[in-house]
């Protein structure tokens, strides 16, 4: 099993000037293949690679649960991922590449079948803060090598985070959690979404897909994955570090007064 970090030398510039030997993140190709036919090629850190195959077929609708697999089979060398399902598959004609670092994908339309979220869920900021600290603990990828996105899943009944994945992408950590969630059979409506990266239309998107109310982040949203977020009844939030947070949309989940128009 890949451990998703990669070794290498590199020279550390400071007062004394030494070689040091430490990890940095890894990356590579992840090419899924559906039924046979090549589906998508990510860049993406080679670690739960059937994660992040699940995850971005669910998120973008192309299954349904996890029945809808038959077999799912990754290469020796984890840069294929071949998936069968158990009734026909065409590819889509048309795909999108999203904003970021070198950049996602998605086929979805990326309003057409999302109605907004119904939900009462109210939680203290205070606990999105101690959540996002919980996020990358002292054994994570971060941790051994810096440079790596994370994503997580907190449950607010138990207020506890119930599933956290890493990737070089942020794109990829989104779908690694829905694949996650897909396998251990974890239901992630009317859960909080919690992520390190940025929030554009794509991230949101998968937020909204995944029935999560509250999304938060460590760093900025887009314009408009702001306006998709008022749409869909999501409270968007972000920059939240130290004590600080950003609220873009219906603060009132977080026990704040309505945004005035």
């Amino acid at each position: 099993m890949n451990s998703g970090t990669s070794p290498e030398d590199w020279i550390e510039l400071n007062e004394e000037g030494h070689l040091v030997k430490g990890n940095v993140i890894g990356e590579a190709p992840i090419t899924i293949y559906i039924n046979g036919l090549e589906l998508a090629t990510f860049m993406a850190t080679p670690q739960d690679q059937d994660l992040l195959a699940l995850g971005f077929l669910k998120n973008e609708r192309l299954i349904t649960d996890f029945s809808d697999i038959e077999i799912l089979y990754i290469s020796r060398a984890g840069c294929c991922v071949d998936i069968w399902l158990n009734h026909p598959f065409e590819n889509p004609d048309r795909f999108v590449i999203t904003s970021g670092c070198g950049g996602g994908v998605t086929f979805s339309d990326t309003v057409k079948g999302i109605n907004p979220l119904e939900s009462s869920l109210k939680i203290k900021p205070e606990l999105i803060q101690q959540m996002f600290r919980k996020l990358q603990p002292p054994n994570s990828l971060y941790a051994k090598s810096r440079g790596v996105h994370a994503a997580g899943l907190l449950d607010p009944k138990s207020e506890n985070l119930i599933a956290i994945v890493e990737d070089v992408g942020r794109h990829n950590t989104i779908d690694k959690l829905t694949g996650y969630c897909l396998v251990n059979d974890i239901d992630t409506h009317g859960k909080v979404l919690l992520v390190t990266g940025r929030i554009s239309s794509e991230m949101i998107q998968k937020a909204a897909l995944m029935g999560c109310p509250i999304t938060a982040s460590r760093t900025s949203p887009t314009s408009l994955s702001i306006e998709m977020a008022q749409n869909w009844n999501i409270t968007l939030v972000g920059y939240v570090r130290n004590q600080r947070m950003r609220i873009y949309s219906n603060p009132q989940r977080l026990g704040l007064p309505k945004l005035i128009d």
